[in-house]
């Protein structure tokens, strides 16, 4: 693997020389080692790259780190950036450019069929990642490797107007629709497993592990406005979900997922999977939007809906997304583009956040108009 070259770089990259002397000891001790886990890739290389798909340089099996011989800072230096998460892994797919996500999961469970399921079926409700290609991992044959596109946390960067969270949650309404429509139950609804395509956000990209940094992990990714930049969100993660034969009942057991404030759930005692779900969802929706903002008080008749105690009393999916569409109508075009308040906010904290916001309207009220 070449060195990295030091032209057209920045000067803050630079070291001065004893730190730098301190990095290469460092380097030379391991700090910058791959984590038992990232082997997991490096042994894969090979394989997906004649399969199509390129992995980060870091996991390429002749790795050398790209800073070794110079005083650049190893911070600054894509290589040096770990991933953390055993079964997920960004790579390049080599015919186009596009950055993809290959995720490992057992064989042992139905996250391939649901999945490739999901994948499979048309329609602008499908909130659901798709599946670009299974492949059987070729070192553990009880396993598979899920190609899916490369999506980011659905709150990275934190939503920021009233219309980013109707946006939300009308999107995750009509996915839940779908899915329970198709006779699925996701049984895992969780912030960590609701994603989005940023690519509208960050036109020329980020970098996939240190998303607040541009693809060369040198200099700063700055997201545009949701608002004006409307996003697409997915359910992902199907390693819990259950699919249900046309006809079948919904009730199941397990006290599965995340969420473990949803009442019914029980090892012992069958429960309504699909119910199951429009709780989770409402209890998402009530954390993360109507306890930490003032201004989406028009959720609280849902939200209260979703999270009735007797699951029975619970709409379902379908009648909930109807049910949005007329609140969503309340909803005034100049409150869309408003902020969203924070319930801890002061009032000085309040008026300085609001006159950042009028102005920053302001400035996009003028660019849609210039064009």
């Amino acid at each position: 693997m070449s060195v990295l070259s030091s032209k057209n770089l920045p000067g803050f990259v630079f070291l001065p020389p004893e730190i730098a002397r301190r990095h290469a000891e460092n380097t030379r001790n391991g700090l910058y080692n791959l984590l038992p886990s990232e082997f997991y890739w490096k042994d894969r290389f090979e394989f997906l790259e004649r399969a199509g798909y390129r992995l980060r340089p870091r996991y390429h099996p002749e790795w050398k780190p790209s800073w070794t011989g110079t005083n650049i800072a190893p911070d600054f230096c894509e290589d040096s950036i770990k991933s953390r998460h055993f079964h997920v892994l960004d790579a390049i797919r080599i015919s186009d450019g596009t950055r993809i996500a290959i995720k490992s999961v057992s064989n042992e469970t139905d996250e391939v069929r649901i999945s490739q399921l999901v994948s499979s079926i048309g329609g602008g409700d499908n909130h659901c990642v798709s599946i670009i290609e299974v492949i059987l991992d070729p070192l553990d044959r009880t396993r598979s490797l899920l190609v899916m596109p490369y999506l980011r946390p659905y709150n990275n960067p934190e939503l920021q107007s009233v219309g980013d969270v109707v946006s939300f949650v009308s999107q995750m309404l009509q996915g839940l629709a779908f899915l329970h429509g198709n006779h699925i139950a996701h049984r895992d609804i969780a912030p960590p497993n609701v994603m989005m395509d940023a690519r509208p956000l960050y036109p020329d990209g980020h970098h996939p592990i240190r998303m607040h940094r541009a693809p060369d992990a040198i200099h700063d990714a700055i997201p545009l406005a949701r608002v004006d930049h409307p996003v697409q969100y997915y359910y992902v993660d199907f390693g819990l979900s259950t699919h249900f034969a046309e006809g079948a009942s919904s009730m199941v057991i397990g006290r599965v997922g995340r969420d473990m404030e949803i009442p019914e759930l029980s090892n012992t005692v069958p429960y309504d999977a699909y119910k199951a779900d429009v709780y989770a969802l409402g209890n998402m929706f009530d954390k993360e939007f109507l306890q930490r903002f003032s201004n989406v008080e028009f959720l609280q008749r849902l939200i209260d809906c979703m999270k009735q105690k007797e699951p029975d009393l619970r709409p379902p999916a379908d009648e909930l997304v109807k049910m949005f569409q007329q609140v969503r109508a309340l909803v005034s075009d100049n409150d869309i583009r408003w902020r969203l308040v924070q319930r801890s906010e002061q009032r000085y904290e309040k008026f300085i956040n609001d006159t950042v916001a009028v102005a920053r309207e302001g400035i996009s009220t003028l660019k849609r108009v210039v064009g």
